[in-house]
């Protein structure tokens, strides 16, 4: 039976996205497989008075299985309201890649869903979102488009290649297919290995540097379709602070570089009014639960170190959405 996500205390991205436009912040779209992360993020959240967008890809949803899944998000919403938070909450689905995914997700209670058809040709990416739009509507369900493509890896999404978004399109691709906000490839890119080392230069203190993210592009989509939200995917910065824990307690990430979050907070005051963060919250709950396994080898209780991890990723968001998106204490 289908249920509507305003039955389960969501909102959907339309004012949400006026709104940071309008403040020049963007929304924190944090991706959460389990009851911890979806935790942190509320407390987070909740605690740095900013809007959220809680979000799962396909692989998350089979992971959590649908029906959990949806009674996990409602319970997230009746959590933040039991503690005195007031921000709103949309539920999103990251990266859906057919119809089909797009309707069940709809009507198991997401109050907007992402169709990502840049695998496809130009046209059929057009026609497989204005469907999506079509259906979505007439629940006032919002929608995510995407054009261009990122490289990287993310659950079921893989590119070996960046493909930058080309600003003369998006004109008619927001018309024909009128979606609600538009994800572009400017120089983000999935997973925590973002670049190859010789993508990158290496700073006085060693460090690899990515190139910058191409502003340029960004700049001729805001003059093309001005006042119209702007998504940034593969956004995480893989945080140094989280890698180096990993590799001192047993890991081994090599060359992991993310986005540098002076350049995210640059983007954030301009039409991207959503950018999406999953590897860092990995990193963290990776890291600390690394450690804890290194210094204390006899715990087996999962709350003592999914506890610690769920705490340190509640700080690590706070810290994002003040230092970078911007979103703190705007509600």
């Amino acid at each position: 039976m289908a249920v509507s996500y305003q039955d389960l205390g969501f909102v959907n991205t339309r004012e949400m996205f006026k709104q940071a436009m309008a403040g020049g912040y963007a929304v924190p779209a944090y991706n959460f497989n389990n009851m911890e992360q979806l935790q942190a993020i509320i407390n987070g959240c909740g605690q740095s008075r900013s809007p959220v967008i809680i979000q799962v890809s396909s692989g998350a949803r089979k992971y959590a299985n649908q029906t959990m899944l949806r009674y996990m998000a409602e319970g997230a919403v009746r959590m933040a309201r039991e503690l005195g938070y007031e921000m709103p909450i949309a539920l999103h689905l990251d990266h859906g890649d057919t119809f089909e995914l797009c309707v069940s997700c709809i009507e198991s209670g997401f109050s907007s869903v992402m169709i990502d058809g840049s695998s496809h040709p130009y046209e059929k990416n057009v026609e497989l979102t204005a469907r999506v739009v079509e259906y979505a509507h007439r629940y006032d369900v919002t929608v995510e488009g995407e054009l261009g493509v990122l490289a990287g890896i993310e659950d079921d999404v893989e590119a070996a290649k960046s493909i930058y978004t080309d600003p003369e399109q998006v004109e008619d691709f927001v018309r024909q297919t009128g979606v609600d906000s538009l994800a572009i490839s400017i120089g983000t890119s999935h997973g925590a290995y973002k670049f190859k080392p010789e993508q990158c230069t290496v700073n006085d203190q060693g460090v690899l540097v990515p190139p910058p993210l191409r502003f340029d592009i960004l700049e001729e989509i805001e003059r093309r379709i001005p006042g119209f939200p702007i998504v940034l995917h593969g956004s995480s910065s893989v945080l140094p602070k989280y890698v180096e824990i990993i590799n001192n307690n047993g890991g081994r990430l090599e060359a992991a570089v993310g986005i540098p979050e002076e350049q995210l907070r640059q983007a954030a005051k301009s039409a991207v009014c959503k950018i999406n963060i999953d590897s860092d919250g990995r990193l963290v709950m990776t890291a600390i639960i690394r450690k804890i396994f290194n210094e204390k080898p006899a715990e087996f209780d999962p709350r003592k170190y999914l506890g610690p991890a769920r705490e340190e990723l509640t700080r690590m968001i706070m810290a994002k959405n003040e230092k970078v998106l911007g979103s703190a204490g705007r509600v």
